[in-house]
C-alpha cells in the first residue's frame, strides 16, 4: 500500500538530505517527495510518498522521530485529503496538429506555457490518475521531454496539521 506522509521539519540546511538518508540507509524507497516552506518561515514541510505494508510504515515513521529536526508526522491517507501534482510536457506540434493538442489541453484544464517552432509546453496539475492520463493523450504527438513535481497533500475540511498540533473541525 502507498501511504503519504506529512512531514512538518525544523526549516534548517541539511534536514532533507537526513530524511533522504534515513530511507536509504534503511533500504525504503521513496516514491515522491516534495518540501516546501509552510506558513511558518522557521518550519518546512514534507510530502513523503512512500510504499510499504502498515510494518513498514511503523519503522519507517520510528526512524522519522528520531531525526531532531522532525517536529511532526501524519499518514494524512488514513483520512480525506486533496492531493495535486504537477507536470511540464513539452510535445512536438507542428502547425497542423496544434489545434488538436489545444483542445486536449483544454478538456484536461491544462495551459500552455511555453510556443516553440515545433514544439507545444504544456502545464497540468491534478490528481495522479489526472496527470498520467494528461501525459498518455499527448503521447501520441511525440512527448519530448517531461517533469512533475511530487505529489502534495493537504487534509480536507477545516482540520489543522499544522505545529501546534490542534486539530479543529
Amino acid at each position: 500500500m502507498r501511504h503519504t506522509l506529512a512531514v512538518l521539519v525544523e526549516n534548517n540546511p541539511g534536514v532533507l538530505a537526513r530524511v533522504a538518508g534515513l530511507f536509504s540507509r534503511r533500504g525504503f524507497n521513496i516514491d515522491s517527495l516534495a518540501v516546501g516552506r509552510t506558513e511558518n518561515p522557521a518550519v518546512s514541510r514534507m510530502t513523503i510518498v512512500v510504499e510499504g505494508d502498515d510494518r513498514t510504515l511503523e519503522q519507517v515513521t520510528k526512524q522519522l522521530h528520531k531525526l531532531i529536526d522532525v517536529i511532526k508526522i501524519q499518514d494524512v491517507t488514513v483520512d480525506e485529503y486533496v492531493d495535486r501534482e504537477l507536470v511540464l510536457i513539452k510535445v512536438n506540434a507542428e502547425p497542423s496538429q496544434r489545434g488538436e493538442i489545444v483542445q486536449i489541453a483544454d478538456i484536461f484544464r491544462a495551459r500552455i506555457v511555453d510556443l516553440g517552432r515545433r514544439t507545444l509546453t504544456l502545464e497540468c496539475t491534478g490528481n495522479e490518475g489526472k496527470i498520467r492520463a494528461f501525459e498518455e493523450s499527448l503521447r501520441p504527438y511525440g512527448i519530448k521531454e517531461l517533469v512533475r513535481t511530487g505529489k502534495i497533500a493537504m487534509l480536507r475540511g477545516s482540520r489543522y496539521t499544522g505545529v501546534n498540533g490542534k486539530e479543529d473541525e
